[in-house]
């Protein structure tokens, strides 16, 4: 009998597998091919299936705000495990966009099953704004002499290879990796439903190693990201001064 598919057996499984030859950079977002993505998807777990929310009244594939933007729902079912997530339709400066055309609307379908399938742990890494699979950097870390190599290879907590990952951006210094950061966060931002939830990400980000090294070396970029912040505030609090939340 084979093995039971479990959430964890599907984690392990994508989330070791290296997307980074397969994305692209267009107008300031990162890109990760569906196509690619769900032929990984096939490879591995052929019955897996997935459709999107279609409004039961209008039958589009789309929730419609009362502005007229919009926003695809997508779920994904990999045998009993299904995992859901949304994608606003946005222009390329990740605003949204009133009453969406056709086209609009399906780009930002496919985009959506990208970012469900990250849930799963397929690419899910070039959302955290990291450069490497995890299994990856376990190679790496070992591949490299290490003075006493027993206590290097034991260490393989959760935190590290995100660790590892930040401070290569920050070593390498280039505007790509501080774009990829930034991708990273607003996609973590992306998914915050309050205006504390906002503040605290900020916060914690702003004070952390890397978020005074944005600021210090990449300052338009920490302008921008800093930017998209407040205007998030200012979907929560109406009429208030949302700057002096974000005031790094």
């Amino acid at each position: 009998m084979a093995d039971k598919i479990t959430y964890k057996t599907i984690w392990d499984t994508l989330s070791a597998i290296d997307c980074s030859d397969k994305v692209e950079q267009k107008m300031g977002l990162t890109y990760l091919s569906w196509a690619w993505a769900w032929g990984v998807i096939q490879e591995h777990f052929a019955d897996a299936t997935y459709n999107f929310y279609v409004q039961p009244e209008t039958k589009v594939p789309y929730v419609q705000y009362p502005d007229g933007t919009a926003e695809v729902i997508c779920k994904v079912q990999i045998g009993d495990c299904s995992r859901e997530m949304w994608l606003p339709v946005m222009d390329y400066k990740n605003n949204a966009i009133a009453n969406p055309n056709s086209r609009q609307v399906s780009d930002t379908k496919m985009r959506c099953l990208v970012k469900c399938l990250a849930m799963f742990g397929l690419g899910h890494y070039i959302f955290a704004g990291e450069d490497l699979p995890r299994e990856e950097v376990k190679e790496e870390t070992k591949a490299k002499p290490k003075a006493e190599p027993k206590k290097e290879v034991k260490p393989v907590a959760e935190e590290k290879p995100v660790k590892k990952d930040t401070v290569d951006w920050k070593v390498d210094g280039t505007l790509d990796g501080a774009n990829l950061v930034k991708d990273g966060l607003l996609a973590i931002l992306d998914a915050l439903e309050d205006k504390d939830s906002v503040s605290g990400q900020w916060k914690a980000w702003s004070e952390s190693e890397d978020g005074k090294f944005m600021k210090e070396k990449f300052t338009d970029v920490y302008k921008e990201m800093r930017q998209a912040f407040i205007d998030k505030l200012d979907v929560f609090v109406k009429g208030g001064n949302s700057d002096a939340e974000t005031t790094n």
